[in-house]
């Protein structure tokens, strides 16, 4: 009777270095894929009001016009700077597109009354009938 000597079998080893790898390539996919918090580059501090309105509580949503405390224009969603001229054409575009357009200021607390004036210069111009200014609530008094 021959009997067979059986090899014992190395047990398996786990390669870290290898983990590791896969694991970086896995943060970076994560990291390269993930969408981040988009902050405008304008940042407004507005003033209180008593009678301010709730956010959405217009239909047709209004043009904006942003002003910060050092008086730089910016339309919209307030990324990108703009001149007087350039926001005078672009206030005149949008009442081509809609003659009905709800021009709303939204203006720094701080920002130069003279920008203000400006801007509803512009809109008068453009023959805008509805002019809003945004606001913020005033602090609730704490009891």
């Amino acid at each position: 009777m021959k009997f067979f000597v059986r090899k014992r079998r190395n047990t398996p080893t786990v390669i870290i270095v290898a983990l590791i790898d896969v694991l970086i390539v896995l943060v970076i996919f994560l990291l390269v894929t993930t969408t981040f918090k988009q902050t405008s580059a304008l940042k407004v501090a507005l003033p209180e009001s008593s009678q301010s309105k709730k956010a959405g509580a217009n239909e047709n949503p209004p043009y904006v016009v942003n002003i910060n405390s050092n008086g730089v224009y910016s339309v919209g969603d307030g990324k990108f700077a703009i001149t007087l001229d350039q926001l005078q054409s672009k206030i005149k575009e949008e009442v081509l597109k809609n003659p009905n357009v709800v021009l709303a200021i939204n203006a720094a607390e701080n920002a130069p009354w003279g920008k203000v004036v400006k801007v509803r210069d512009i809109a008068a111009e453009a023959k805008i009938k509805t002019l809003v200014a945004f606001t913020k609530e005033p602090a609730k008094p704490s009891p």
